[in-house]
Parts: C-alpha cells; sequence; structure tokens
C-alpha cells in the first residue's frame, strides 16, 4: 500500500493519542510481561497476542494494531483513537478498512533513548516485519528499529553542529538523534518511502527543521557541507545476480564492500573543517589483506583523520547465512540453498576470506594534515546507548595529546575516571598479583593489562601532583631507573587519557 506524504495536524492527532493511551516501552512490557517482551525480539507475537486478548485498554487495543500488526475491530480502534479517528488513520495510510475491522499497514512502536542529556522515547512507524506480515519482506521494505539503528544512535557524538546530513534516513531515526544536537537536519534516501517514513517520524515525534531530498549517496547535496553526517547505509554486501533480492534498507547497489569505499572517498568534500562523519559498515578481507587495512587505505588516501572499531568478524557462510535468513528465506528449503551458493560464488570470486563489521569515524581535519588514525578490534559486551559522549570526549582528548610533547605531558595533572576500577590476581599462597586489570565500567569497556608502576601511577593520579613527580615517586619507591620508568609509562599515559582511563584535572 502506498504512502501518502503525511498531514501535519493528522499527524499532531495521532501523537495526542498515542501520549493519551500511555503508549511507551515500559508500559507496554508491564502490560504483556518480560517473557512475552522477549519472544517478540525473537519474531514471536503469540505470547503479546494471548496477553493482550480481551483487554480494552486503550493501550492495548494500539499494542495490537500497531505493536505487532494485528486486525482490531474499528469500534475498538474509534475508542482507543479518538483525536485522529479511523478515517484519519486511513488517510495518514496507516491503516484499510476490512468490512467492520481495520488492518494496519504500517507498525508503530516506542522506542527508548539514552544521551548524556535525557532519557527519552520516539514513536517511530516503519514497514510491517516479517511477523506481521507473515512471509518475506518486499523490496521497497522500509525497516524499523533494529540493532544497527540503535547502535550508531547510541554512537553519535553529542557536541552542537548548525547543519547535519543523515545518508541513507530510512524510518529517520538516525535524523531526530542528530537533531537533538544540529539546529538543522538534511535526511536523504533513494527511497520515496523512506523519505515519506522519515517525514511521518519527525511529525509524530514534534521535531522540526528535518529536510528530506531524494537520491544516491552524496548526490542530493551537491556542494554543501556539514558538520556532522551520520549514515547507517545499506552496506551489505550482496551478489549483483539474477535471482538475488535486492533490498532497499540494506542493499547498496555496490560490487562487494564498493559503498563504504564510495562513502569514505566522498565525504570529505561533504564535511566542514573538523566535522565529522559516523557511520556503520561491512569490509571484506581480500586476497589476504585484512579488512581494516583496506579501510585504513581508503580514508588514508581521502586525508581524514579516522577511528575505526570492529566488531564482529565472519566467515563467508556465516555472513551468507545471517543475510538470506534477515529477508525470510528459511534454512533447509531449496530456495536457501541456491541463494547461499550465489552468495559463496561472489565471494570467491574477489577472494574474500572474512567480513567484518565494525564503526567508523572520520573527521576532516581543520590544518589539512590528519593526525588520528586508529583501527582496532573491540569484541566485547557493550552498551552502544550513550557512546557518543564517550567518542567525543576522545577526539578531545587526542586534539589535546597531539600537541603535548613529553616534558608537557608530565607537567600535567590528570585525575582517574569514576568509572575505572583496579583488579588483581593472585596465585594461592603468593604475596604479589600474577596479575593486574584496569577495568573500565563505562565507554568502551576496555580492559588493560597493568603492572605495578603503572597501576601506582592510576592509583596515585588524584588532581593533586602532575605526572612527572608522580614518576619519580614511583620509580624511588621500586628502585627504578627514573628515565626509564618514564619512557615507559609516557606512552601508556597518552592511551589511557585517550581511552577515558585517565583525564585532565
Amino acid at each position: 500500500m502506498s504512502l501518502p506524504d503525511p498531514e501535519p495536524t493528522l499527524c499532531r492527532a495521532l501523537a495526542a493519542d498515542l501520549d493519551a493511551a500511555g503508549y511507551r516501552s515500559d508500559a507496554l512490557r508491564e502490560a504483556w510481561g518480560v517473557d512475552a517482551d522477549g519472544a517478540l525480539g525473537r519474531g514471536r507475537a503469540v505470547p503479546i497476542r494471548r496477553a493482550l486478548a480481551g483487554d480494552p485498554r486503550a493501550l492495548a487495543v494500539t499494542a495490537r494494531l500497531f505493536g505487532i500488526g494485528d486486525v482490531v475491530p474499528a469500534a475498538e480502534v474509534s475508542r482507543a483513537f479518538p483525536a485522529v479517528g479511523v478515517d484519519g488513520l486511513e488517510a495518514l495510510g496507516l491503516v484499510r478498512r476490512e468490512g467492520d475491522d481495520v488492518r494496519p499497514t504500517v507498525l508503530i512502536r516506542p522506542q527508548g533513548f539514552i544521551d548524556e542529556d535525557a532519557v527519552g522515547q520516539w514513536w517511530i512507524a516503519s514497514d510491517l516485519d516479517e511477523t506481521a506480515r507473515g512471509g518475506p519482506l518486499p523490496e521497497d521494505h522500509v525497516l524499523g528499529v533494529g540493532g544497527a539503528s540503535l547502535t550508531l544512535a547510541g554512537l553519535q557524538l553529542t557536541s552542537p553542529v548548525t547543519r547535519a546530513l543523515d545518508l541513507g534516513t530510512g524510518c529517520g531515526i538516525q535524523s531526530l538523534r542528530a537533531r537533538r544536537s544540529a539546529a538543522s537536519v538534511v535526511a536523504t534516501d533513494v527511497s520515496e518511502r523512506a523519505l515519506r517514513f522519515t517525514r511521518l517520524n519527525a511529525l509524530l515525534n514534534g521535531v522540526d527543521d528535518v529536510e528530506t531530498r531524494a537520491g544516491d549517496m552524496f548526490a542530493p547535496v551537491a556542494g554543501e557541507r556539514f558538520g556532522r553526517i551520520v549514515s547507517n547505509p545499506p552496506f551489505v554486501i550482496t551478489p549483483r545476480a539474477d535471482g538475488v533480492p535486492a533490498y532497499e534498507y540494506r542493499d547498496g547497489g555496490r560490487i562487494g564492500d564498493g559503498l563504504i569505499a564510495e562513502f569514505i572517498a566522498g565525504v570529505g568534500a561533504h564535511l566542514e573543517p573538523g566535522g565529522t562523519a559516523q557511520l556503520l559498515g561491512n569490509w571484506e578481507t581480500r586476497g589476504g589483506i585484512p579488512g581494516l587495512d583496506r579501510v585504513r587505505a581508503w580514508a588514508e588516501a581521502a586525508r581524514l583523520d579516522a577511528w575505526v572499531i570492529e566488531r564482529e568478524l565472519l566467515d563467508p557462510v556465516e555472513y551468507a547465512e545471517l543475510w538470506i535468513r534477515d529477508a525470510g528465506t528459511l534454512p533447509g528449503t531449496a530456495a536457501f540453498d541456491e541463494l547461499l551458493g550465489r552468495w559463496l560464488d561472489d565471494f570467491a570470486a574477489r577472494d574474500v576470506s572474512r567480513i567484518g563489521f565494525g564503526y567508523i569515524l572520520l573527521r576532516r581535519p581543520r590544518s589539512g594534515t590528519a593526525t588520528l588514525a586508529r583501527y582496532e578490534q573491540v569484541t566485547q559486551p557493550l552498551t552502544e546507548q550513550g557512546l557518543g559522549g564517550h567518542l567525543g570526549r576522545s577526539l578531545a582528548a587526542h586534539d589535546r595529546l597531539v600537541v603535548l610533547d613529553d616534558d608537557a605531558l608530565a607537567a600535567s595533572v590528570l585525575i582517574v575516571a569514576g568509572d575505572v576500577t583496579e583488579a588483581r590476581h593472585h596465585l594461592p599462597g603468593a604475596a604479589d598479583p600474577s596479575a593486574i586489570e584496569l577495568r573500565q565500567g563505562g565507554g568502551l569497556a576496555r580492559v588493560v593489562a597493568a603492572d605495578p608502576a603503572l597501576a601506582a601511577l592510576v592509583g596515585a593520579c588524584d588532581g593533586d601532583l602532575a605526572v612527572g613527580p608522580l614518576v619519580e615517586a614511583i620509580a624511588e619507591l621500586l628502585e627504578a631507573d627514573p628515565a626509564a620508568l618514564r619512557a615507559d609509562l609516557l606512552p601508556r599515559v597518552r592511551e589511557l587519557v585517550f581511552t577515558g582511563f585517565l583525564a585532565f584535572a
């Protein structure tokens, strides 16, 4: 069903009804239970349907209609949506009448967000998912809020900018998040349907200054620059072959990881000096060259600061199975096996042995010379919500560190972050620890191996003495050569400042 351009008055009325129903994540979990909530995350709506059966509250009716995509009697919908009414919902393209019933054509779900300034929720409309449709997705499907969407939203930097670009906006959640720190946002997509969902979601959540434009990659913003660019692009590596579905929300139409290479090559021209770009992506290990090294080559050619974090590394079979299942083709079927063969042929043609997934943060240097080149694997569990503040502090720390020589760093006063703890491991009966670990409770949840000297230095960073005098005191205590200890500790101190274990007082 086509989605008309959203009418603002009807959107405000719908928002009023959702608000009056208490349509919030915590209220829904209370209404249908934790177990049913988990089942929905696995694509199973039956427990929710059972839990809400016979519940006349507007919250329950709204959850059945737009939360799981069930057909609901029109009389119940009229009572649950008194402001917008069934006619208004139909005019917005969100439902269609079927006799005395109303069938939803979209999902609308509450989605919480957390940043350093607030905890809140949005209502996010998207196309019916596989569970609600009862079958595979169409190729023009507009995805709702998934794990990748939440990850990028949580990673977005929080410092204020004048203009932001959301490239490949989809349902618009990145635009909503970007608008919290940008005075205005331009949202682009190749899909007009996605742009209409973005406009609908902006209106539903009372967010203004989000302008939508149709087009591929940077074409809709030719000649323009932004302080921040965010993108959850269609990065999935899909064979360009007959019989292989290409989904607009995930497949960018390029060969292999060409879309990510194209983004990195072109983004600098659209960033203001000091402007940043953040995106998620896949990259291939080809011909024995690791994927992270290939990304490094792209960023160096573009003369950009780069911080790339690889979160997962899959073999071609794992990767193909993941995305074939994602579109609703079930393992064990002939269709699944045929698609798997197509994907494996595609990877073999490029000599691909692994596919990485992760986060890319790029910056156009103010001076024109890149100073940040960090490529790492971070595989420990993370809470991505709210990570943007941590990333921003790390960038600021890098900028301060890069102009400090060792003497200036030694003259600096540092403090240990409040989320840092120390763990010491002893063999039975041993007086001295066999291992010392510094653990980060927030940020990227890093664990750093420390020796007694580094542990002593971190423990003494309380904002009182500078690093140099502390090193001298530790050298005397450990009966070590002060110059040698300083040469050993200062590079590690730089790393701890960048990663957020230590901060300038």
